[in-house]
């Protein structure tokens, strides 16, 4: 048996060659599997379960058949589908997590998250994250007419767009004080996240015991998902 996660697959109607990649390896690549685990940014944006954009129905569908087909999926949000709430979850046949989540990989406890959180030197975006994951927020926003949602979602990108232009690479990725501490938090020797599209496979230590970091790759360009299994896990390319 194996174990599929994956990341910042960021599903567009900008991108869909990347959608059709996703739906081959919903067909044939993930059937079988023991779970998949989606940990964030599957869309690239999520206006509110009452709002699915119309390029979101065939993906939602996949994930629904390989579900009925006896694979679970797993959906963790990510910084720009954390509005997906639990009628999104069931119209795509996905269990919804919470972040972070601790799991038993095969013997090996391991936490998973996002892992936006561990971002930290980026203090504006922590800012904005803490602003809309706020409740209140949030029902402000789901309360105003799609169109709006909209709008208001494509001037946030343009935003995002432009201040990732001019930050250093550095300042967006995981801050080391903020590995250790979500570690002693998860009280587990072994991470696997997102957000940072930048995969890679992370040797530790951590309170003097050996811990690993596995980081999740993005489908911009081609697929990459993490297979685990009793053997441990390895990075893999799609497409």
């Amino acid at each position: 048996m194996r174990t599929l996660l994956i990341s910042d697959l960021h599903l567009s109607e900008e991108r869909p060659a990347i959608t059709e990649l996703f739906l081959r390896f919903c067909a044939e690549e993930a059937p079988g599997a023991e779970a998949l685990y989606s940990l964030g940014d599957l869309f690239e944006v999520w206006l509110g379960d009452d709002f699915v954009l119309p390029h979101y129905d065939a993906p939602c569908r996949a994930l629904a058949r390989l579900a009925a087909g006896g694979t679970p999926v797993y959906f963790m949000a990510g910084n720009r589908d954390f509005l997906l709430g639990p009628e999104g979850a069931a119209r795509c046949g996905m269990t919804l997590l919470a972040e972070p989540a601790v799991m038993d990989l095969y013997g090996t406890p391991t936490v998973l998250l996002h892992g936006d959180t561990l971002c930290t030197d980026d203090v504006p975006y922590q800012e904005f994250r803490r602003m809309v994951r706020d409740p209140a927020w949030q029902r402000d926003f789901l309360a105003r007419p799609p169109q709006e949602r909209l709008a208001m979602a494509r001037r946030v990108r343009e935003i995002s767009r432009t201040e990732t232009a001019a930050k250093a690479e550095e300042i967006m990725d995981v801050n080391a004080g903020a590995v250790t501490a979500a570690f002693r938090a998860a009280g587990v020797r072994q991470m696997i996240h997102g957000h940072t599209h930048r995969p890679a496979l992370h040797a530790l230590e951590v309170d003097g015991e050996p811990a690993r970091r596995l980081v999740l790759g993005d489908w911009y360009h081609r697929g990459s998902f993490l297979e685990c299994d009793a053997a441990g896990c390895r990075l893999r390319d799609y497409g």
